[in-house]
Parts: C-alpha cells; sequence; structure tokens
C-alpha cells in the first residue's frame, strides 16, 4: 500500500472517529472506494483503541438478512469488532447521548471456548468450538448521517457496531435448535420486531462459519473467549432515551435493555 494509500485510511479513521462523540459525518463511500479498504479503515480505529489499552473480546455480523444484502447491493454479510467497553450484561441501563442514531435488534450470541483457527471452517467446526450460546441485543450504530450507508461506508464504519447486551441463562449449544428458535422482541411493552433463526443466513451457525472463514482470511482469526454475535433475527427499530426493550428466543432465555 503506497504511503498515499495510507493516508487516506488513517485520515478516514480519524473522521470517523471524531464522530463518536460529535456529529455524524456525510458518506464516505466514494472516498473509501473497496471492500479492502474499507476495512482497512476499520482495522486503523481498532488498532488505535488497542494502543488506547482496549480488548478485542468479539466480533459481529451485518448483512445477514438477504432483504438487506438486496438494498445494499450485496452478496454477504459483513463483520465488524467489538472492544471491551462495548459489552454489557443484561438489565443494562445505557445512555442513549453516548451512542449515534442508535438502533437495536435481537440475536444468538455466541461465546467460543477455543480457537478457530483453520481454512474452510464448517458449522461442525463452529459447534465444536462453541462453549456457551447466549440471547442477546446490539445496539447499532451509525457515525455516518443519517443512515445513508451503503456497504462501504459500513464496513468503514466498524459494520455500524454500538453496544452489546448479554442475557441468558448461558446455555450449552447440545440440543438447541438454533435454526427454528423464534424471537419476539418489544419495546415499552409493544411488539416491535419479530423472526427466527433461519433469517440469519438459514441459521446463526451458517453466519458464524461465514465468519470463521472470513475471519481467518483476513489474518484476524477468532480466538477463544471471543463474543459472536451472529446477526439480527428480525428488523431492527430505533431506540429513544426512555425506552425499555425486552426480547425472548425460544429455547435460549431473555435479554433486556433500557435507555437514558
Amino acid at each position: 500500500m503506497t504511503d498515499s494509500h495510507i493516508d487516506a485510511v488513517a485520515s478516514l479513521g480519524q473522521q470517523l472517529t471524531a464522530a463518536y462523540s460529535g456529529a455524524p459525518i456525510d458518506p464516505i463511500a466514494d472516498e473509501v472506494g473497496s471492500i479492502d479498504r474499507a476495512y482497512r479503515v476499520q482495522l486503523w480505529q481498532i488498532e488505535q483503541r488497542l494502543a488506547a489499552g482496549r480488548r478485542v473480546v468479539g466480533r459481529k455480523i451485518g448483512l445477514t438478512s438477504p432483504a438487506v444484502q438486496t438494498q445494499l447491493g450485496v452478496g454477504e454479510p459483513d463483520f465488524g469488532h467489538l472492544t471491551d467497553e462495548m459489552v454489557f450484561g443484561d438489565n443494562i441501563v445505557l445512555d442513549h447521548a453516548d451512542l449515534r442514531q442508535p438502533r437495536i435488534e435481537a440475536e444468538v450470541a455466541l461465546i467460543l471456548g477455543r480457537d478457530l483457527d483453520l481454512p474452510g471452517a464448517s458449522v461442525a467446526d463452529v459447534i465444536a468450538a462453541t462453549d456457551y450460546v447466549l440471547p442477546s441485543l446490539e445496539v447499532v450504530a451509525s457515525r455516518i448521517a443519517d443512515w445513508k450507508i451503503g456497504i462501504l461506508d459500513t464496513v468503514a464504519d466498524n459494520a455500524s457496531a454500538g453496544a452489546v447486551v448479554l442475557g441468558g441463562p448461558a446455555r450449552r449449544i447440545d440440543g438447541l435448535d438454533l435454526s427454528g428458535c423464534g424471537m419476539v422482541m418489544t419495546i415499552n411493552g409493544e411488539v416491535a420486531s419479530r423472526g427466527e433463526g433461519s433469517d440469519c443466513l438459514g441459521s446463526p451457525l451458517n453466519a458464524a462459519a461465514w465468519l470463521a472463514r472470513t475471519s481467518f482470511t483476513l489474518g484476524r482469526p477468532l480466538r477463544a473467549g471471543e463474543v459472536i454475535l451472529t446477526g439480527a433475527l428480525g428488523p431492527m427499530r430505533p431506540v429513544a432515551p426512555g425506552d425499555q426493550v425486552h426480547a425472548v428466543i425460544d429455547g435460549l432465555g431473555t435479554v433486556s435493555a433500557s435507555f437514558r
């Protein structure tokens, strides 16, 4: 990569980093130019967080819905990194002002018990590496103004990662039906989103296997202890201060969060 390309990646990364505490920025897809550079912009920001003392504790998968892929003109998911300040326990109260244009969705989360450091990872490999399965909420946030995103914008913006809430109980994967599990998410007691495991690339395990293969190819394989957010089971919804969100995933459990 030439010096000019390195400078462009750093410049875009700096703009997105500033938008975490400042105003959202205009779409950057034209400046990013390619998926490869979009991931470089994402990784530049993650390296800055690591240098500041943060830790990577997991990954999140996005664009697992065929309808959303069609909307953005892509044929596969994307992913972002989760750092330690982004992951919370059940019934957390989140500061709405700390997030940018937040929306929320319910997902199946996996906790890995061993590394997935191998090429061509399969669903069987994912099952063997998974210690626990939990219900979760992902707060999706965009540093791009008015959510006017394409695939290059969201990849560069760490796959629009905001915050993660892990519910419970933590269950072993044995006997769980992750394809057929139904999900209902309510906001302030009203049903806001419905779906099931098959809405996530056919199964959350398919999404996790895709992530394992892609991460290995990019030289950042999945590691033991990481949280893997496998993708939305239903449509994401906007949230406002005062909102209370609760999700039930059949066979897994429940997860809740509120906003102030």
